[in-house]
């Protein structure tokens, strides 16, 4: 399960880690005075004053945490309150999606506390993951009244000192977490990560799918136990236990449906007969009316979920704006020979603990985008041709704290043109990604670049100016796209040279993925 994952990530701290280490205690503003927004902190956690200060630390992160708790518990109530503003269709799908982030904001702010308290039943790392990902689902919930132009509607619930002090525990958890953090051991097994189970491992590396013992079947020809897969994931949501793994298995066909693993519907696996055969297929989009989060045709809340041989479709087109095909926000969740087709923004990787391995992408503008803490392994990424006049941007990395646990990793993989691009890829710009957030995070390893990346590599977001506060970087890469010659000359940019800094961006570390991955099934090399 999730807890006691520790890993050794890099960090960039701007907070002194004097206090972790005070022999005697200091009083609440002194803490607060350390933090990235001390004001909030100065008022939230005076309001009411503490009997005692806090003694160290932990004690601190505990008073944070509760205060933030409290704080986001007022949130919810604010937005939950909006239904009555929230008549009108487009405002409607705003509400739906914030009501729905909020609920798991609260949720995991909930199990962040409780996993901290005495019988620490979740990490650093986790607790940090989780916090990263209430903070995520804040921006997820302003963006969608951006896509749709509702802000006069939801944003007096939106509270920036709920932000600033999520940001503060973040900040006060990493400290916390650099002294107890450990190696994890085994990077080079080049096996699962140890959050999969010999049984899913098993399940995942199965040649024959017919010895899969699947709880539930789906067929379109009615020889299955439903039709549509989302019937099968209700069916399965109502089971009194959702620590043992759930199979639903799912035969041949197009399935066109919009289909939903809710936050409390865990340890679902979706097997395919592969991607040319099984296939979810939605056509929502921005254009089209609905927000970026409402348009996914697969949206994926609930822990460890695992798929394996299926297609995620979106037929929006490169004219639908944004058009999601898979959003995915589940903790410590693996994509096994799985394809994602799309345009512009494709694949949502929301939040949390992400895996994906010899998988396929396809799109144009942004089309990895978000802000978990993900890699990619042995994957075929293949920008497609874009409306005329756009550039064609692979990833949009969406870290927007410095403490935040986030980034994109394509490790062992390779980009190329798709066929529709491949006989103009001259007259297409494709670049490796931009900086949707100040803090984007992205490094490409190992990785065979085919000529259509620019020379440039990366391309700036707009008029924004992240040059010295992102961290992108490159190490080991072949191809023709892959000379770093004519690179952007941003401080955030990196020619990795050294095995050690590429190491920290590797399944083992980054994601620490020997802890969760074995269990799952699917191979992947921890190391480099």
């Amino acid at each position: 399960m999730i807890g006691l994952v520790v890993a050794s990530l890099i960090f960039v701290s701007s907070v002194p880690p004097s206090w972790s280490v005070e022999t005697t205690p200091l009083d609440i503003d002194r803490y607060c005075s350390r933090m990235p927004h001390p004001e909030p902190c100065k008022f939230y956690l005076n309001h009411p004053p503490p009997s005692v200060p806090p003694r160290n630390g932990t004690e601190f992160r505990e008073m944070m945490l509760r205060a933030t708790l409290e704080l986001s518990l007022e949130a919810h109530r604010q937005v939950v309150g909006l239904r009555w503003k929230c008549r009108r269709c487009r405002a409607k799908y705003v509400w739906r999606d914030c009501r729905k982030l909020y609920d798991i904001m609260v949720l995991q702010l909930n199990q962040t506390l409780r996993g901290l308290g005495s019988r620490h039943r979740c990490s650093y790392l986790d607790a940090q993951t989780w916090l990263s990902t209430a903070l995520t689902n804040i921006e997820t919930c302003r963006l969608g009244f951006r896509d749709l132009n509702t802000a006069d509607v939801i944003s007096p619930a939106i509270s920036v000192n709920l932000s600033r002090l999520i940001s503060n525990t973040l900040a006060v958890n990493e400290v916390l977490m650099m002294m107890a953090s450990r190696r994890p051991e085994d990077y080079d097994r080049k096996d699962f990560p140890s959050w999969v189970s010999n049984h899913d491992r098993k399940l995942l590396q199965s040649n024959s799918l017919a010895s899969v013992q699947a709880n539930l079947v789906v067929a379109k020809d009615g020889s299955g136990n439903s039709r549509t897969i989302q019937e099968a994931l209700n069916e399965a949501a109502k089971r009194t236990s959702m620590s043992s793994r759930f199979i639903i298995y799912v035969k041949s066909g197009v399935y066109r449906e919009i289909i939903e693993v809710a936050y409390n519907n865990d340890n679902i696996m979706l097997i395919g007969e592969g991607i040319k055969n099984t296939i979810i297929s939605g056509g929502r989009s921005v254009n089209g009316g609905y927000t970026t989060y409402s348009s996914a045709t697969a949206g994926i809340d609930g822990l460890g979920f695992i798929a394996r041989d299926i297609t995620f479709c979106n037929t929006a087109g490169p004219n639908g704006g944004q058009a999601v095909a898979l959003r995915s926000a589940s903790d410590l969740s693996v994509f096994y020979r799985c394809a994602f087709l799309g345009y512009q923004d494709t694949l949502w990787v929301l939040s949390q603990r992400q895996f994906y391995k010899a998988s396929q992408v396809f799109g144009t503008v942004d089309f990895i985008f978000g802000n978990a803490a993900v890699v990619f392994q042995n994957c075929q990424i293949y920008a497609r041709k874009p409306e005329n006049g756009q550039p064609n941007v692979i990833t949009a990395q969406g870290r927007n704290d410095p403490y935040q646990n986030t980034g994109i990793v394509i490790h062992k993989s390779q980009i190329r043109a798709a066929p529709d691009l491949a006989g103009v890829v001259s007259s297409v710009q494709t670049y490796l990604g931009r900086p949707w957030m100040q803090y984007s995070r992205t490094v490409y390893m190992e990785t065979y670049m085919s000529s259509l990346v620019s020379p440039t590599g990366w391309l700036a977001w707009d008029t924004s100016n992240f040059a010295n506060t992102v961290y992108y970087g490159e190490y080991m890469n072949t191809g023709p796209g892959s000379s770093t010659s004519n690179r952007v000359k941003w401080n955030g940019y990196h020619v990795i040279t050294s095995p050690t800094t590429a190491s920290s961006f590797t399944v083992g570390n980054f994601i620490a993925g020997q802890s969760w991955l074995p269990a799952t099934g699917v191979p992947f090399t921890s190391g480099l």
